[in-house]
């Protein structure tokens, strides 16, 4: 028999009897009640639902509800926004009472050496949670970030062994590259961490602390700013096993218009020409290039624990494949936590094991022709892939011209990378509010890379050829620090943290060699003794084992008053090997202060915001990032051969010895000060929230290599402190839920950012320089023509180049003439233009980046919607530049399809480097779209159950002419299309699914 009870359908026995029924019956009552505040007034629009049913309603706006058909002594859940979810037991008339819910203010945040609440925060600082992250197929979860944070501008790459995202926090503030650049990396309180160690699975939120009052407690590595992620621990209970896995399937988003062979030939006919090696054939070599990706991935994990202990233990696995053949990435990791607590909860120990290993195959990307993107787009569609012998097609007559099939099969290259941490933790409780922590991990890499050149090879022609080295490093942390928290009074809450910390870095220990003259190709690199030629010690490599050890003394002091005026402030005193021996110590302090607004009564008797606090303060950090033990020594090595003859006349080889660089005792820690503001507020019951942010950070003391006189020093360049630079920005992030239902929930949150990029000084009385020449795109005919410059008043990334003045008489291109003195036109072309023709014409550095994230939940299903874009910056199209060289079909090459239309035939100067190719970069993007649909607890063995569909790269509004306009904006050089390492974006379709038992 079945009945209608609380909203949905029940089965009763069969056998049930009629006085059953109407006794079941007896059991419903209609429930009408209120739902107020706690100064009494109505909530509009709380949500009334009878739990373990599908019964609820919303109140009016009287704050009344009605519900039928309840059974008597059922529970009803009541929420609303911004007030704490409330439990009653069914009755004919209730009066229920919400509370207001400031768990946001009491939310812990992840601070150096500890935590607090946010409510007390003085620092910028901004949490994004695993479920806010993003997805999709990404190489490190540094991707995850971008356009969730205001200020972190993160450039992605479709080539799955790109090494590492470009990650840039509050404009860039040093003139050195790779580490040096990127923001300082904390995985669960070990310092140093490779992200790469992280799978993104085991992520449970990420912590990103941007001003340097947050950061100056990292002292020497916090200029870029820190990023602090927290993985997932096992909690109290029995054990539960989660799986999250998915497929998905790349394909190239935009392919380039190339020229076709019927196009090349129609256009030869037109300007009466002949074209070169016309072979008959119709090739699309983007075609032959490019694939389907097919990539999955698979996370299991186990945790579980008692009132003492908890434990996680995962295993992850990720096979991605890049969309251009014989790029492939395989990761496999494993990582475990056990946490204890022993000596009656006073001690809480810790171990953490965490490996993974990396196998990535990529295709070769060199200069002069020699890279597989750039063949695809250069080789003539005339030409077939392989001759009539089923041989690879080529041709000696066009200097560098590589066929890129040939490439992908013929020259291969594998990277190893293997990972290892140790992690042990100890928390001891001495007293109250007074604990005691010491940890300690030790972390090891290698890499091994392996290339080979077949003997049918068109780079390499010496009968196979094989490269393979090994390098390895590791890295020992050890810190002691102690928290003290206390309230006197009920009013004053204190805190205070000490600390020290200990570390020594060990890198690039290694060796390779170079071997030729294979007699096949079977075994490749695996038996370097096959080969039967090397050429000498000129075919060895070895690596300088470089040692660099820091000690650090630290503390922080915190001090809030009845929770509305916070005061903090913190110093690192660093020491290091890495610098001059007159200034291995230095000293980074920080002081911000709070108040919280909301907590004055001219601001409560507004009746208009839950919160509202004003933050600012001043700290200073510096950037010991990139450096090894030699730096700031002089030092020497092999530069060459000479012939010795020793005492009985027998003549060899010997190396010459001579400076690699130069000694400066006086090298110290760059310097970044920065100046914060920010205001965060919350209205409409904590409905719209958000911050204000306002930053002047300035860097001194830069290190730069300065070219100094031989017949003073040995060696030609000096490593010196000399450049300042500055970032000034605001930063804006509005959270509002703008619509809400018994059904329906929209939530979206907005973030935008801007920067202002300044070299403020790059001389000083003895070191000088007027400008330094950046970004040489090797376009053809125009070897060693920069397109960027360094120079003071203007941002890293200013573009200056000639400025295109459309054709002569001729047809050739044409650039207008500059003055030498004066750097303003003459107004005077020329079609040979001078390196004083040269002129500033646009900036990589964009001026507002955005960030947008809406998500729309109805009942059980959601729809996720995040959309990024870059504004206001130019990028230099330097694969339209090369594409655009008409001179290219003479010599048997293709070209862009746009360069039979738009170029002159026999334009000698199409290709030249100039504002010609220079284009406006600004680009929204709907980065990825996901649809979601939640089972929840299926059985007694399934407690959560949820599928998800997401695309990613669904559409880009750009005005951008190439094929993408999301480029690296980070290092010396951003905003620029390379051709040599052209890597086509993709569109990403995937479906997985998540799982706990």
């Amino acid at each position: 028999m079945l009945m209608l009870t609380g909203g949905t359908l029940n089965c009763l026995p069969a056998a049930a009897t009629k006085t059953d029924v109407l006794e079941t019956i007896k059991d419903l009552m209609q429930v009408n009640g209120k739902v107020v505040d706690e100064k009494g007034d109505a909530i509009i629009g709380a949500t009334v639902a009878v739990d373990g049913t599908s019964l609820k309603t919303i109140t009016d706006v009287e704050g009344n509800f009605t519900l039928s058909n309840v059974r008597r002594g059922a529970m009803m859940s009541v929420s609303y926004i911004g007030y704490e979810r409330t439990f009653v037991k069914a009755a004919k008339d209730v009066s229920i009472e919400l509370k207001q819910d400031d768990h946001q203010l009491k939310e812990v945040v992840v601070v150096g050496y500890g935590r607090m609440q946010r409510k007390d925060i003085t620092s910028s600082i901004t949490t994004v949670n695993s479920d806010d992250l993003n997805k999709g197929v990404f190489t490190t979860p540094a991707e995850m970030l971008q356009g969730k944070v205001p200020g972190l501008t993160v450039t992605t790459s479709s080539n799955p062994n790109e090494p590492n995202s470009s990650v840039i926090l509050r404009g860039a503030s040093t003139l050195r590259e790779g580490d040096a650049m990127q923001p300082y990396y904390i995985v669960d309180g070990i310092p140093g961490v490779d992200l790469s160690l992280v799978a993104a699975d085991d992520i449970e939120s990420i912590d990103v602390l941007r001003d340097a009052t947050a950061t100056a407690i990292y002292g020497s590595k916090a200029a870029n700013g820190v990023i602090i992620v927290t993985t997932k621990k096992g909690k109290r209970g029995s054990a539960h096993v989660s799986y999250n896995g998915y497929v998905a399937i790349d394909n190239v988003a935009k392919d380039i218009k190339l020229a076709t062979a019927d196009d090349l030939r129609n256009y030869a006919k037109a300007n009466n020409f002949t074209l070169p090696s016309d072979e008959g054939a119709n090739t699309d070599w983007q075609k032959q290039v490019e694939r389907t990706g097919i990539s999955h991935s698979h996370n299991l994990a186990v945790s579980g624990g008692n009132d003492r202990s908890n434990y996680n233990v995962s295993l992850n696995y990720v096979d991605r494949q890049g969309i251009i053949r014989n790029t492939d990435n395989k990761t496999f990791g494993a990582r475990a936590m056990a946490q204890s607590r022993v000596l009656k909860d006073h001690l809480t120990l810790a171990l953490g094991i965490n490996a993974n290993q990396t196998t990535a195959e990529g295709v070769v990307n060199g200069i002069k022709g020699m890279s597989v993107t750039d063949a695809m787009v250069y080789y003539s569609p005339l030409q077939p892939v392989r001759n009539a012998d089923g041989s690879w097609f080529g041709s000696t007559s066009v200097t560098n011209y590589f066929n890129p099939v040939s490439m992908i099969n013929e020259d291969t290259q594998k990277n190893v990378y293997k990972r290892m941490q140790i992690t042990g933790k100890a928390d001891l409780r001495i007293v109250d509010g007074l604990t005691l922590s010491a940890n300690y991990s030790y972390m090891a890499d290698q890499n091994t890379y392996s290339q080979y050149h077949s003997t049918k090879s068109q780079i390499v022609n010496t009968n196979g050829q094989a490269t393979r080295n090994t390098y390895q490093n590791n890295k020992s942390v050890f810190e002691l620090y102690g928290n003290y928290d206390t309230t006197i009074a009920k009013m004053h809450r204190l805190g205070v943290m000490l600390g020290y910390s200990w570390e020594e870095n060990n890198n690039n220990d290694g060796f390779g060699l170079t071997v030729k003259d294979f007699y096949n190709d079977n075994l490749k690199w695996y038996n370097l003794s096959y080969a039967n030629s090397i050429d000498g010690m000129d075919a060895v490599e070895s690596g300088a084992e470089s040692t660099l050890r820091m000690i650090s003394f630290f503390g922080r002091l915190n001090y809030s008053f009845n929770s509305k005026y916070n005061l903090q402030a913190t110093v690192r005193r660093d020491g290091s090997s890495a610098f001059g021996k007159n200034n291995r110590w230095g000293t980074f302090p920080s002081v911000s202060a709070a108040w919280r607004l909301c907590e004055e009564n001219f601001v409560k008797n507004l009746n208009v915001f839950n919160d509202l606090k004003l933050r600012v303060g001043y700290g200073v950090s510096g950037n010991s990032q990139g450096f090894d033990a030699y730096t700031a020594i002089r030092t020497y090595g092999t530069s060459g051969w000479f012939s010795y003859t020793d005492a009985n006349g027998q003549t060899s080889q010997k190396h010459t010895l001579g400076a690699l660089s130069n000694a400066n005792p006086d090298l110290k820690w760059e310097r970044t000060g920065m100046f914060n503001v920010g205001l965060d507020f919350s209205v409409l019951n904590n409905r719209l929230s958000g911050t204000i942010e306002y930053y002047d950070k300035r860097t001194s003391d830069l290190i730069y290599d300065y070219p100094v006189s031989t017949n003073r020093y040995p060696y030609g360049l000096m490593t010196a402190n000399v450049g300042d630079i500055s970032n000034k920005g605001v930063e804006i992030t509005i959270n509002a839920i703008p619509v809400k239902t018994k059904a329906f929930e929209w939530s979206t949150t907005l973030n935008l950012s801007h920067n202002n990029n300044v070299v403020e000084k790059l001389s000083n009385a003895t070191y000088s320089v007027k400008y330094i020449d950046e970004a040489s795109p090797e376009l053809s005919g125009n070897h060693g023509v920069y397109v960027q410059r360094l120079m003071e008043g203007c941002p890293i990334g200013q573009f200056y180049t000639y400025e295109w003045a459309g054709y002569d008489k001729n047809g050739t291109s044409q650039y207008y003439v500059h003055d030498a003195n004066t750097g303003e036109r003459t107004g005077e072309t020329t079609i040979d233009p001078q390196d004083k023709d040269r002129t500033k014409v646009g900036s990589a550095q964009p001026k507002l980046t955005l960030g947008w994230n809406n998500t729309l939940t109805y009942n059980n299903w959601s729809l996720n919607m995040f959309f990024q874009g870059v504004f206001g910056n130019k990028v230099f199209n330097g694969l339209r530049a090369q594409g655009n060289a008409i001179t290219m079909l003479s010599q048997g090459k293709n070209v862009f399809a746009e360069a039979l239309t738009e170029q002159r035939y026999g334009d000698v100067n199409s290709q030249k480097p100039s504002d010609r190719y220079i284009e406006n970069g600004s680009y929204l993007r709907l980065s990825s779209m996901t649809l979601t649909y939640r089972f929840g607890k299926i059985g007694d063995w399934v407690n959560n159950l949820s599928v998800y569909a997401t695309c990613n790269n669904v559409f880009t509004l750009t005005s951008f002419k190439g094929t993408d306009p999301e480029v690296n904006l980070g290092g010396l050089t951003p905003g620029i299309v390379w051709r040599n390492n052209y890597y086509p974006r993709t569109r990403t379709f995937m479906v997985g699914m998540k799982v706990n038992f």
